[in-house]
């Protein structure tokens, strides 16, 4: 008999888990959208909301900075403070998918979140 064929019997259930797995995934995608992250830059100066898988939502500009109207300044905070906003959703996002597996490191499993929400997947 061929060894491994053992595991066939169990093809029902583990496509039911993955399935199941698949559901989660997609529950934690919209979970992710409603989440809201702020990075900031300039010592708060200029603030950037965006969700649980970086999509930036808001953009917050201390008026004073608006006063100075110095763009060189506005265009070095702006990338800062996104990037700061997109480090915290990708950190969220690390937490809340060990939260779903349990703690459990499973390779693909970001790929398979970020197919789900059309994001790259969380670094880690």
């Amino acid at each position: 008999m061929l060894k491994g064929l053992g595991n066939l019997a169990n093809l029902p259930g583990m496509l039911k888990q993955a399935q199941e797995m698949g559901g989660k995934m997609q529950q934690l995608g919209e979970q992710l959208k409603e989440k809201r992250v702020t990075g900031s830059s300039g010592g708060g100066m200029v603030e950037v909301e965006a969700n649980g898988i970086g999509e930036v939502l808001a953009v917050r500009l201390d008026p004073s900075l608006v006063e100075k109207q110095d763009q060189e300044l506005l265009e070095d905070l702006l990338p800062a403070a996104i990037n700061a906003a997109q480090q915290k959703a990708k950190a969220l996002n690390a937490e809340m998918m060990q939260e779903l597996t349990g703690g459990l490191n499973l390779p693909g499993l970001g790929d398979a979140l970020g197919s789900l929400t059309g994001e790259d997947p969380p670094a880690g």
